[in-house]
């Protein structure tokens, strides 16, 4: 488990590093189209940060209104509550706030930009269908979210794909314009043929982020998940329980109504994907649940 946590980090900190090389490449190319120079990069450098900086703030409310998700009480849940309280003090972190979703399909998710300001959501159709050590496994790998900062780092990968998207956007739009850099390439000035094909390969890049931006939060996002389950089993000190549950939700065919593309990263298992693998790998926010339980049966 150990070694899996390891490795799950330092591969998920250099595809952050490649995002924000990518950020900084295109805010470099927008500076050259707009022809601002090196004041131009910095300009598009804070508007990119100042962008992050809302998101990640918002993010968990943002969140939790487009799930339609609502507070849970004590009085209310108190199943609950007691599992969620138990587990974060065994995990050493505050106590998330509880919000469940009415609906069927059973599901979960953790959000939050820190273990501070941390919230798990459930459906109630997942309290209905697990039993208490498979509800423990659930909760215990949306609090090793929390543990592992897993909901900042989502978070930020999330805004960042955001970022790619309008800088990329602004490129294209600076290009059609007229920019600098479409005179370049019309009228061969500047640096010549090397300047003309230096901005082409920069406007094929601008195309091309927004694709590449989303396969490398995917892989982020599948990363995680196994760093949770693994975490999740150490604090239950009981992996079969979470590979049930695995069980339980891989065979669920209870479409979950409040799923949408933008949060489906988040949930332990990917609401909008059929479970049998019919979509590709490579464009799934999660990895296949058999490796996920092959992987806890030999803990």
């Amino acid at each position: 488990m150990y070694s899996q946590i390891a490795s799950n980090k330092r591969k998920s900190a250099v595809l952050v590093a490649g995002f924000l090389l990518m950020i900084f490449v295109l805010a470099a190319l927008l500076s050259e189209l707009a022809g601002m120079g090196r004041p131009g990069l910095v300009v598009a450098l804070i508007a990119a940060a100042a962008l992050s900086a809302v998101g990640y703030y918002q993010s968990d409310d943002i969140t939790l209104a487009i799930s339609h998700a609502r507070p849970a009480t004590k009085e209310e849940f108190p199943y609950l509550y007691n599992v969620v309280e138990g587990l974060a003090l065994a995990a050493g972190v505050p106590t998330p706030r509880c919000y469940v979703i009415d609906d069927e399909a059973p599901n979960a998710f953790a959000t939050g930009h820190d273990p501070k300001n941390a919230v798990i959501c459930v459906t109630t159709g997942l309290l209905a269908k697990m039993n208490r050590a498979e509800l423990e496994g659930v909760v215990a790998h949306e609090m090793s979210h929390v543990k592992n900062l897993d909901i900042r780092l989502m978070t930020l990968t999330v805004v960042m794909v955001g970022v790619v998207a309008l800088l990329s956007d602004w490129i294209l739009r600076t290009f059609m314009w007229g920019g600098r850099g479409r005179r370049r390439v019309g009228g061969g000035s500047d640096r010549g043929g090397a300047g003309a094909i230096l901005i082409i390969v920069g406007l094929v890049l601008a195309a091309l982020s927004p694709l590449i931006a989303q396969l490398i939060r995917l892989a982020i996002s599948r990363k995680r998940e196994f760093l949770a389950d693994a975490s999740g089993a150490m604090l239950t000190r009981y992996p079969a329980g979470l590979a049930s549950a695995l069980r339980k939700l891989a065979a669920d065919t209870e479409p979950l109504k409040e799923a949408n593309k933008a949060t489906a990263h988040l949930y332990i298992v990917n609401p909008l994907l059929d479970h049998g693998g019919a979509i590709n790998k490579l464009f799934s926010t999660h990895p296949p649940i058999e490796e996920r339980i092959a992987a806890l049966e030999k803990m």
